[in-house]
């Protein structure tokens, strides 16, 4: 078979492609819970803890920016102009030359990273210390971890060019990989040092390499492995690299403020950067089952409808989009918000994971849920100013929200602690969210369907019946920790399966069906 016989894109539905994405990625949210409620059973809420989040946050910060934002944003538009205008060949040469590239860059990124640790902890975690213990074991890690942020950088530029082609399972599968590495750094490299966490550093390193050679055998076989490249005059990497710089920025913009949370946070007691960490884990499952899913799939289809100039199918696109994040987000929020405690009682609290570290837990848990669904929908929308490659607005708009979120923590720290950031981050979710919709909706990109009214009604009334059964039998920490590890999980997966049952039955008994969203979509 010819390279141009292999070059050719999956086609497939929104919604199917959505949904394979969905399930992959919650196979990976499933064990990367496994691996948390390890590391919290293990490590607890003290010092070597502190110290390894923020090492770990770090390369995972910049995971979150290229796999789940900035570099896909800036790279699948380009690429998609590539596979419409030029020969299979020339966009080979194209892929050659931007791996080349980004390869060379983040080279250069790392060396610095590895001898700049001290400087950097002190940027992120100023609140630790100079020589304390926290300070000096995050700078170590952090020279173990730096190097997975090229490695995974490389993985989603893989990820990228396969979800171009219309493959999403194996890029959103590659992350499971990470969790196991962790798990079995946890249990058979930690033990070997004299502090165990220095082991999960390294379990991370390793990671970043078996996701980076997983993706090779993918490429291969669709003819879109090729050997790096460094060409500076390419006109097409250009473009890339010049839609990537302030998308890196304005894209990632939720996480950001999540950083600007963990420097307030350094401030106060031992455990906040754990509980931080904790409700981060909690709020990024529905975050990167749907939300991430969704725009991940949705950017492709609304990158070729701008290339066609099809305005009407863009719009309703990103029509598409919001409604399905908004069905799925304000749920998975009020479900978190709710259930806050019983979750985190399930999944963390075992061993050195204490009842008052699963109370102080469920208070930046309940404030930072209140902002999911404007999470969510950050991501879809900013697929669609991405997708026309604008870059400038979604950047301002991005460094106004995150100005409101570093206000808001300085005003909310003092009288509700680490549970004052996490709400302060929720605040400026929606504040990013509403600016980017009215700038859509200003240049006439979006232009909303009918029926929202309606739709927002059936929504409402779904969510609050769910919301009756939820506060009825959330229960005390006191009786979820008192139960055994198995009856805790039985117990939780039968009250979030009911409460599911009866949103879906409600949405079935107000005349919402699947097929409203079943749009075929496909190219």
């Amino acid at each position: 078979m010819s390279i141009s016989q292999r070059l050719v894109i999956k086609r497939q539905s929104l919604l199917r492609s959505t949904s394979l994405v969905s399930f992959m990625t919650f196979f990976s949210r499933v064990l990367g819970f496994a691996r948390d409620m390890l590391m919290a059973y293990c490590f607890g809420a003290h010092a070597g803890a502190d110290a390894f989040y923020v090492a770990f946050r770090i390369p995972n910060f910049m995971r979150r920016l290229f796999a789940e934002g900035a570099f896909s944003q800036a790279f699948v538009p380009v690429l998609t102009e590539y596979q419409k205008k030029h020969s299979p060949d020339e966009v080979r040469t194209f892929i050659a030359r931007v791996s080349g590239q980004l390869g060379a860059v983040l080279s250069l990124i790392t060396v610095i990273g590895i001898l700049a640790a001290p400087a950097i902890i002190f940027i992120f975690a100023p609140g630790f210390g100079e020589g304390s213990t926290r300070t000096i074991l995050a700078t170590e890690m952090l020279r173990v971890t730096f190097p997975y942020l090229m490695f995974i950088s490389l993985t989603a530029m893989a990820g990228a060019v396969l979800n171009a082609y219309g493959y999403y399972g194996v890029p959103a599968l590659t992350p499971v990989l990470l969790n196991i590495c962790m798990i079995v750094a946890i249990i058979y490299i930690s033990p070997h040092f004299s502090v165990p966490v220095v082991g999960l550093a390294w379990g991370v390193f390793i990671a970043g390499i078996v996701q980076l050679l997983f993706q090779f055998p993918f490429l291969h076989r669709r003819g879109l492995l090729v050997r790096p490249r460094i060409y500076f005059g390419d006109p097409g990497v250009k473009k890339v690299l010049k839609l990537m710089v302030p998308a890196l920025f304005g894209v990632s913009i939720a996480q950001l403020n999540l950083l600007v949370d963990q420097i307030f946070a350094s401030f106060l007691p031992v455990g906040s950067v754990t509980w931080l960490y904790m409700t981060d884990r909690l709020t990024d499952f529905p975050l990167g089952v749907f939300g991430v899913a969704i725009a991940t799939v949705i950017l492709p289809h609304l990158s070729r409808r701008h290339i066609e100039a099809d305005q009407h199918q863009f719009s309703n696109h990103l029509d598409w989009g919001l409604r399905f994040i908004l069905l799925i987000g304000i749920p998975a929020g009020l479900g978190l918000m709710l259930f806050s405690m019983p979750m985190i009682a399930t999944a963390f609290g075992y061993g050195e994971f204490d009842t008052i570290d699963v109370l102080k837990t469920q208070r930046s848990l309940i404030t930072l849920s209140l902002g999911l669904p404007a999470f969510m929908i950050i991501k879809v929308l900013a697929s669609g100013f991405y997708a026309k490659q604008d870059i400038k607005t979604p950047v301002k708009i991005g460094a106004f929200a995150m100005l409101a979120n570093s206000l808001l923590c300085a005003a909310l720290i003092w009288p509700l602690a680490h549970a004052g950031l996490t709400l302060a981050s929720a605040i400026a979710g929606y504040v990013n969210a509403g600016l980017l919709l009215v700038w859509l909706l200003r240049r006439g990109w979006y232009k909303p369907q009918a029926g929202w009214p309606l739709f927002l009604l059936k929504t409402c009334i779904a969510n609050t019946m769910m919301a009756i059964y939820l506060c009825y039998f959330v229960g005390h920490v006191d009786e979820w920790m008192a139960m055994p590890v198995s009856h805790r999980g039985l117990l939780l997966l039968s009250h979030i399966s009911i409460a599911i049952l009866i949103y879906i039955i409600s949405l079935g008994a107000l005349g919402m069906r699947v097929s409203d969203f079943r749009h075929s979509m496909k190219e």
